[in-house]
């Protein structure tokens, strides 16, 4: 089997980053070049692309996890932080109107969760919480407990 095989029988499979399958190659015994010329051929012939992929997670990950986890997988794949930022700018910000359901269903499951009726009246415990959710799901939990405070305003 080589290389281009290799890379085709992976890529059937799930999307790979660029820098995944480099590394892929380099376990299964492939020599530089012969990875380097196989992961040209596939992004020519638009097999593999890391803005695919990005566009793949942010949309697999809306809703759960906020720019700075979805981020954190990106970058753990070998994708570059500006292809990530361009894809998040085309793809999230200028759809602001499906953020603002997410937040506002993330916002409903909280009050939910933590049994929470005015988010101007919750104890130290519960905001600690709360701001442990929102970080874990990579959201500025300060950020977003200050919006939703004034939304209530």
């Amino acid at each position: 089997m080589n290389c281009n095989e290799y890379f085709l029988k992976l890529l059937s499979r799930r999307d790979y980053s660029a820098y995944e399958l480099h590394r892929k190659g380099k376990e299964k015994g492939f020599d530089e070049s012969a990875i380097a010329d196989a992961i040209q051929e596939l992004q020519e012939k638009d097999y593999q692309s890391d803005t695919r992929l990005v566009v793949s997670l942010i949309a697999s990950s809306q809703g759960k996890y906020g720019k700075a986890a979805i981020k954190r997988k990106c970058l753990e794949k070998g994708i570059p932080s500006d292809v990530f930022e361009q894809v998040w700018h085309s793809e999230v910000e200028e759809k602001e109107d499906g953020k603002t359901s997410d937040l506002a269903q993330l916002k409903a499951k909280a009050m939910r969760k933590y049994h929470i009726d005015d988010f101007h009246k919750i104890d130290p415990k519960t905001k600690a919480k709360l701001l442990n959710y929102l970080n874990y799901r990579g959201f500025n939990g300060f950020d977003i407990l200050r919006q939703w405070q004034q939304e209530e305003v």
